[in-house]
């Protein structure tokens, strides 16, 4: 058993963190279980790998080398105990408890294995939510809502249902909504409407309710902030209600509080936000624990609306909680009181396929918005994305070979070709402009048209071999003297959060000379209100250079024009989600650096994170 153990915790697959866990579980329950230390290994792994849990049932009986979500070959004969066996040793060992016991280690009823934090965060989430769902309005003024919904959402010309319309009727009768949808399809105008309604449906109040907007990223909350500016620019409402819709955004950290090392925050279920409505764009990069200490720190009487695109990347940390939340990969109905209702107070039907008497309450809150306002009727964009948000692999490659769309196309490239050349005319023609640009604002707009995406960090086709790659491009051209860290046109993006710079992880700015102070070298990026600010780069946080990104840092960005460089063999970081989350970053056009193959893999790979919030809202088993 000794040797079974000490090959078990030299597999090169388990990282140093799950050996000394897997020691700690061990000498917790006073034994040397080979169960036990498998479980306590794997279930460290998966955490570490995006999973809140283990699946047991999933991966039971298999060779170790069978385990999904890996791409390394493990070297041992190791087979894994079967279901029956390794769930009787979890249920008998003084280190694993069942749902709502204090253990290390959570083992429900369906063979899922936590890590005691993980579980405690996915059970607050489920049952906040729950709780949510029976905190339905009550003093709606349904005439009021009717007016407000025929003034800012006009009704279709046609017989298929205005989804706008639909979402903001849910999001005003409901205190808990998910808004969803691809690119373009109007979310962020959709929810500044809602916030009109909410308004107006308090105007006989004294006061009016209080209302936050928050984003993940300093980036993303920039780019809510200018939207919800943009959409108020044209509110077809009173200037009571437009002076009280919030010019400031946040990022989730900011909003709740926090505290400068450490992991709790101000704001918490003890001193919850004052807040009567918060909304929070790009959900989907919300991680579990996060997610959870926004809804501990939001009053259950207060209306949460999250919006996002779930069928984008999950976060880079533990969890895929936009996508559990809307039963990603699955449609869904509503309630038939739901459906009689939006009848009676919108005028919209809906279909009568899917409604249901009793169900899933969590349904009626979950509202997709489908049309696309910011693609032709002819885009490739919009087509391809949608042939892969489907999985229809076979017809999004046609589509790319055959579509002869403008604005997307697959360019061929492969480990011999020379990137460095093929390279060189697209940099000089994305990057020049702004290189030659004094003024910051302008030289910041003008570089935020173009960028170069990257699947991975490291490689041949990684994310810092490309900004080698461009960075000598751009000197030998005479547009770059990188003499030092701190050249002129050197484009930044933070790595870490400094809460007293205020400049947060994936915050991205240009290092430019500063006229008012001699030319001295400093970082210019964007402000929250709009303007742009600069900072010593002296004082930066960790950084990396950025003429090229990966995907998961794009998430929350847009630019008119994007080349997407894929590798030329699969791995598992390259999914369905990835590649659709790539394209759809771009407004005006796309170039898919990479093959029919690698093409094809990525859509038939879609993100597989294992937890038990899906079940818990849609099936209502959580324990």
């Amino acid at each position: 058993m000794v040797f079974q153990l000490d090959e078990l915790l030299s597999i090169n697959f388990f990282s140093e963190l799950d050996r000394q866990f897997a020691r700690f579980i061990l000498r917790l329950s006073n034994s040397d279980s080979f169960d036990i230390t498998l479980a306590a290994l794997l279930v460290s792994n998966m955490t570490g790998r995006g999973n809140i849990c283990l699946d047991i049932p999933l991966i039971a009986g298999k060779h170790i080398d069978d385990i999904p979500g890996k791409d390394e070959k493990i070297e041992s004969k190791i087979m894994l105990p079967s279901e029956e066996k390794w769930i009787d040793a979890l249920r008998h060992s003084i280190v694993v408890g069942r749902p709502y016991d204090y253990k290390p280690l959570i083992l429900d009823d369906k063979g899922r294995l936590y890590l005691y934090r993980y579980w405690d965060y996915e059970r607050f989430i489920s049952d906040n939510i729950k709780e949510r769902l029976i905190q339905d309005s009550s003093n709606v003024d349904y005439m009021l809502l009717s007016n407000g919904l025929d003034r800012l959402f006009p009704r279709s010309i046609n017989d298929s249902p205005n989804w706008q319309r639909i979402a903001a009727f849910a999001s005003v009768v409901r205190r808990f909504c998910v808004i969803s949808g691809g690119p373009g399809t109007g979310k962020t105008s959709t929810v500044v409407k809602i916030l009109a309604l909410l308004l107006e449906q308090s105007s006989v109040l004294p006061d009016k309710p209080s209302i936050a907007c928050a984003a993940p990223t300093g980036k993303a909350a920039a780019r809510l902030k200018e939207s919800i500016k943009q959409s108020c620019d044209s509110l077809n409402c009173s200037d009571d209600i437009l002076c009280n819709i919030p010019e400031d955004t946040y990022t989730i950290h900011r909003l709740l509080g926090a505290i400068p090392g450490a992991p709790y925050f101000r704001y918490n279920a003890n001193n919850p936000l004052p807040n009567d409505i918060v909304l929070v764009d790009e959900s989907s990069m919300v991680d579990l624990a996060l997610m959870s200490k926004l809804f501990q720190a939001v009053p259950l009487k207060s209306h949460l609306i999250l919006l996002g695109d779930k069928d984008q990347l999950s976060s880079v940390e533990a969890g895929a909680v936009l996508g559990d939340i809307c039963n990603t990969g699955n449609t869904h109905g509503f309630s038939t009181s739901f459906v009689a209702k939006v009848r009676e107070v919108t005028g919209e039907e809906l279909s009568c396929s899917g409604t249901r008497a009793g169900g899933p309450p969590v349904s009626d809150s979950l509202q997709v918005l489908h049309k696309s306002y910011r693609f032709m009727a002819n885009s490739g964009i919009d087509a391809v994305s949608r042939a892969i948000r489907g999985g229809d692999s076979g017809l999004a490659v046609e589509l790319l070979r055959q579509g002869g769309f403008s604005d997307i196309k697959i360019v061929d490239i492969n480990a011999s070709c020379s990137l460095s050349a093929i390279l060189s005319g697209h940099v000089e023609k994305g990057y020049k402009s702004y290189l030659k640009e004094d003024s910051p604002e302008k030289a910041y707009s003008l570089f935020s048209r173009f960028t170069i995406l990257c699947a991975l960090r490291k490689g041949p086709f990684g994310v810092e071999r490309i900004n080698e790659i461009v960075e000598k491009i751009l000197e030998e051209k005479g547009l770059i003297e990188p003499v030092n860290n701190w050249y002129n046109g050197r484009p930044v993006m933070v790595t870490r959060n400094d809460y007293g710079l205020r400049v947060f992880n994936g915050d991205v700015g240009l290092i430019l000379p500063d006229r008012l102070e001699n030319d001295k070298p400093r970082f210019f990026l964007p402000a929250y209100d709009g303007k742009i600010r600069k900072i010593p780069p002296f004082r930066l946080p960790e950084h990396v250079t950025v003429y090229a990104m990966t995907v998961h840092k794009s998430q929350g960005s847009e630019f008119d024009d994007v080349i997407l460089l894929l590798p030329d063999r699969m791995n598992n970081v390259l999914t369905r989600e990835l590649l659709y989350t790539a394209i759809t970053r771009a407004r005006k056009g796309v170039e898919i650096w990479g093959s029919d193959k690698i093409i094809v893999d990525m859509i038939n790979n879609p993100t597989r994170r294992t937890s038990g919030l899906r079940d818990a809202l849609w099936v209502g088993n959580r324990s």
